[in-house]
């Protein structure tokens, strides 16, 4: 039987879980330091820490639940890890370099049942969530790779935009964002790190009453009810104006801007008529919402989409822009090593290899 990572409990847990047990919150805040700030991958090396207490941990826990499978680097400094579970199944996570720090987007299902139809997250069907262990896992994997290679580098930023559905991972992945955003470890800032979502409207609601404080970013991808169900079958179940009342709801709690997130489709969606659809859509949420427009990643699945022309994509930013829309269009990271926004596939290894 597999034991869980000790990257899953939150300080909070980590302290009851030991108090529970006699030993005092001295001791946690020993142990989280060694595991966050000195990054140790075993409780040997925890030199300062109770030895009872460090061999009650490892009895329930290790540390290191992933294993790196493979890794490859695009030409641009982006790297695909694919990781190994303990159970066999691989995940992908990417570490991007941006201006502004090093990011890392991480995976929170092993498969997707959302289902859009021009990502290739969803080809295979979620068999499993993560636990928030195996989701902070991937970043200390992408951290204790940096440290090795000696450059003081650290994870600045966090997406989580891999394979599944963060919100269809609701307590996971609220667990894995306290402990990476908790002071006394990575310390990542609430306001460098976003969660996206297709829309599950509700999840909404409850991560604003959660009051989380980091970003949102919602993936949207068409202007109208039709052809959002066209391409993205959780438009049946929750449809626009569902989902944006739960963006309402958010924007009323939070003085922070939501992202629209929009992958352009040739001839599909990326039309001058859905630009100024978009921005009726959009109407009076222009100051507390951005476009973000992502040229479509090619993915050998999914042949009946192609990348928009230049001219259309230049055109549809225009036209936002025209209507006071505020909009960019996202910078692509690894496109060369299928590591780019849609790209990401939950790919499966028997356990023995």
């Amino acid at each position: 039987m597999h034991k869980p990572s000790i990257y899953g409990l939150t300080f909070e847990q980590l302290t009851a879980w030991l108090a529970e047990r006699g030993h005092k919150k001295s001791r946690a805040l020993a142990v989280w330091d060694w595991l966050y700030r000195k990054r140790v991958t075993s409780f040997g090396e925890m030199t300062d820490v109770n030895p009872i207490c460090l061999a009650l941990l490892a009895e329930h826990f290790d540390i290191q639940t992933l294993s790196e499978h493979t890794k490859q680097e695009s030409a641009d400094g982006t790297i695909k890890f694919l990781l190994k579970l303990q159970d066999g199944n691989l995940i992908e996570t990417v570490l991007m370099r941006h201006k502004f720090g090093l990011s890392v987007c991480v995976t929170t299902q092993v498969g997707c049942n959302i289902g859009c139809s021009f990502c290739a997250s969803g080809l295979l069907a979620k068999s499993r969530d993560l636990t928030a262990g195996e989701i902070v896992g991937q970043i200390m994997k992408v951290q204790l790779h940096l440290d090795a290679m000696s450059n003081d580098e650290r994870v600045s930023h966090i997406v989580v935009m891999g394979i599944g559905e963060p919100f269809d991972n609701f307590e996971n992945m609220i667990d894995f964002l306290d402990v990476v955003k908790d002071h006394k470890g990575l310390a990542i800032g609430a306001r460098h790190i976003t969660v996206s979502t297709s829309g599950l409207a509700s999840k909404i609601r409850e991560f604003t009453d959660r009051n989380v404080g980091v970003n949102l970013a919602v993936s949207l991808h068409a202007p109208n009810n039709e052809l959002r169900t066209r391409i993205m079958k959780i438009n049946r179940a929750i449809p626009i104006e569902e989902l944006m009342g739960a963006i309402d709801y958010y924007l009323s709690k939070n003085k922070r801007r939501v992202t629209l997130e929009y992958i352009l489709l040739r001839d599909v969606n990326d039309q001058k008529e859905h630009a100024l659809e978009l921005a009726e859509l959009i109407g009076d949420r222009r100051q507390q919402v951005n476009v973000n427009l992502i040229p479509y990643n090619p993915v050998d699945e999914h042949s009946q989409y192609q990348r928009s022309e230049q001219d259309s994509i230049r055109d549809f930013y225009d036209i936002l822009k025209k209507q006071d829309v505020s909009v960019s269009v996202r910078l692509e990271h690894g496109t060369d090593i299928d590591a780019a926004c849609g790209q990401l596939r939950s790919k499966q290894i028997k356990a023995s290899v």
